[in-house]
């Protein structure tokens, strides 16, 4: 696949931000830890389901101790509509006791120190890092990794290529939303089974080769190809049979 140029991805990023100067994160949270545990509990599931739950759940426990104090048995009947919640209710507890021992209740900023949690990967690092701590961090997760290899933007083979190459390749003045604007590009606009590649914002500017190049929307400030005006009716011959029936 052919890779977008460097003038390109700085295009591609500045439409983007156009479009939504400010993107946020679609998880409801209220402080670092509550989007830390929501972060946790959003792996293989949607973040509206993930919402749905957290809702009842931080309005009993939105701090460690509080969550502690729940117990993991309340838990996990709370969150039971989310994928794997007896595995999750298991981490969020424990996680909750090991913030209280390790870092006085306090969600740590430093990587090394988050992915040291239970239930805590590199992506929910990333996130929490990038939306509770203001860091230039990009966490990849299935839509940020489809987008990043069908546009030809950062292709790689492993999420941890791609963030690499991501962090390597886009411009510093959108690194700190840039993950937000992949994310839900990926999930609104360039989704898995059939791209809207007719409403895509950055179709010219896409690798893809199979993208609908026939009904792309025409890029704002591109010239408009004029109407044809139709011919306007021939006269009739006199002698004509039409004028002989009259």
């Amino acid at each position: 696949m052919t890779e977008m140029t460097r003038a390109q991805i700085a295009e591609f990023f500045r439409r983007l931000q156009a479009l939504n100067p400010a993107p946020q994160t679609e998880l409801t949270f209220s402080n670092p830890y509550t989007l830390l545990v929501a972060v946790v509990l959003s792996a293989q599931a949607t973040d509206k389901s993930v919402n749905q739950a957290t809702g009842p759940l931080f309005a009993a426990a939105d701090t460690p101790q509080k969550m502690i104090a729940l117990g993991e048995d309340r838990v996990r009947d709370m969150i039971k509509t989310i994928g794997l919640y007896r595995n999750k209710a298991k981490n969020v507890i424990a996680l909750s006791q090991q913030l209280l021992t390790e870092h006085e209740g306090v969600v740590p900023r430093a990587r090394e120190a988050l992915e040291a949690l239970p239930g805590v990967g590199r992506k929910t690092a990333n996130v929490v890092l990038n939306a509770a701590f203001g860091e230039k961090t990009i966490a990849v997760d299935t839509h940020l990794f489809r987008v990043a290899n069908r546009t030809g933007l950062a292709p790689g083979k492993t999420p941890i290529e791609v963030e690499t190459r991501l962090m390597a390749r886009v411009p510093d003045a959108f690194l700190q939303h840039a993950h937000h604007w992949l994310i839900l590009h990926g999930r609104y606009t360039c989704v898995a089974r059939k791209p809207k590649c007719e409403i895509c914002p950055v179709a010219d500017l896409c690798r893809y080769p199979e993208k609908n190049v026939t009904t792309s929307r025409v890029p704002a400030g591109a010239p408009q190809r004029p109407r044809r005006r139709a011919a306007p009716p021939r006269p009739r011959r006199r002698g004509s049979p039409r004028d002989s029936a009259r």
